[in-house]
């Protein structure tokens, strides 16, 4: 399952206040998602809440969504650390459970140069020989994946796509059009997936997609066939969902909005907390309107 493309969401990791992880919701999940048509699972994304989580929380949610999935669809689970080292460790570890992909995120804490940035990702792709998606996120992160960066990147042979979060459509045009051939590119946040796949993008991974998985299979199916305009439109009636993550955060907003919809996922893992009632009912008014 090296061909990665359409609609990978970004899974909630279901936490116990004890630390042990909700695996009988995660699987009702991905039985879920996958019967919605998905294209892929994501766990240990940003809306995975990678970043709280101990080694043996992320090692248990990526061995019980790969379990659930059962191989009906690629699962690309994510790797970060602030160490090279034990990124690639954990890459390796996670591709011997059995996942298809890795997501490389890059955690720092001092500031890197260009050539360490490179040194790191390219590690991980070295650590395994599956498909590595790299994944850059200035609004989380420290320090951006400069696009020479990427250009070097895109010469490894299992660094095959790219998630870029920046929001910069300079950048994915460049990106796009200097690396066709070499760097697929899957979009992000929901202002702007179809003008990915206009650019040729091949798919959408982002958190949205797990609470509204046939309405994002359904925009990268119009995107798929071209149909731009009703794309567009399409599109227009998702923004609202995006909003949301924006106005209360966005793993806290998913898993409420999980919860909303009968998934008894837990609250987001502290430091992070959990919507209020008057925010959850805001937000239970807006998954009504686009489920209309």
């Amino acid at each position: 399952m090296s061909d990665f493309k359409g609609v990978f969401p970004y899974l909630v990791s279901p936490v116990n206040a004890d630390g042990s992880v909700r695996e009988a919701v995660l699987r009702e999940l991905v039985e879920h998602l996958i019967a919605k048509g998905v294209h892929g699972l994501t766990p240990l994304g940003s809306t995975g809440e990678f970043a709280y989580l101990t080694w043996p929380q992320r090692r248990k949610v990526v061995e019980v969504v790969i379990d659930a999935a059962r191989g009906r669809v690629p699962v690309v689970a994510g790797v970060s650390h602030a160490s090279t080292a034990e990124a690639a460790r954990q890459a390796q570890e996670l591709a011997a459970l059995g996942a298809d992909g890795v997501l490389a995120v890059l955690e720092t804490y001092f500031p890197l140069k260009d050539g360490q940035v490179y040194e790191y990702f390219a590690a991980i792709a070295q650590a395994v020989k599956c498909p590595v998606v790299l994944y850059t996120n200035p609004s989380f992160q420290q320090t951006e994946l400069s696009l020479p960066v990427i250009e070097r990147l895109a010469e490894i042979p299992n660094i095959e796509y790219i998630k870029d979060a920046s929001g910069n459509t300079g950048k994915l045009l460049t990106i796009a059009s200097k690396l066709a051939g070499k760097i697929k590119i899957f979009s992000a946040s929901a202002h702007i997936p179809l003008f990915v796949m206009m650019l040729g993008g091949v798919g959408w991974m982002a958190g949205p997609a797990c609470i509204i998985p046939a309405q994002s299979v359904r925009l990268y199916e119009l995107a798929r066939d071209r149909r731009w305009d009703e794309g567009l439109a399409y599109q227009k009636q998702l923004w609202d969902i995006n909003r949301s993550f924006q106005k209360f955060g966005l793993a806290p907003c998913i898993k409420a909005a999980l919860e909303i919809q009968g998934f008894a996922v837990g609250d987001p893992i502290p430091p992070l907390k959990a919507l209020s009632p008057q925010e959850k009912e805001e937000l239970g008014r807006i998954l009504q309107a686009v489920a209309e």
